[in-house]
């Protein structure tokens, strides 16, 4: 085979990602695909023990049981 008869090589593609890199919710390092959006397993693993342990909350506003609005 001579130069002029070699095949052409394959075309790589070019893989993008999926989302901008963020900072790691918890210490702010860069994230890892594997744990987005965190850095590491024990990033992940404090985050769900804060849920679990109730230190995130979500506020609640509480209705008056005498202001009904669906009379």
């Amino acid at each position: 085979m001579t130069d002029d008869n070699k095949p052409a090589a394959p075309k790589v593609a070019e893989i993008l990602p999926l989302r901008a890199p963020r900072p790691c919710a918890n210490c702010g390092k860069d994230t890892v695909r594997a744990f987005y959006p965190f850095c590491s397993k024990r990033c992940k693993d404090v985050d769900l023990h804060r849920w679990l342990s109730g230190a995130y909350a979500i506020p609640v506003v509480e209705r008056d049981a005498g202001n009904d609005e669906d009379d």
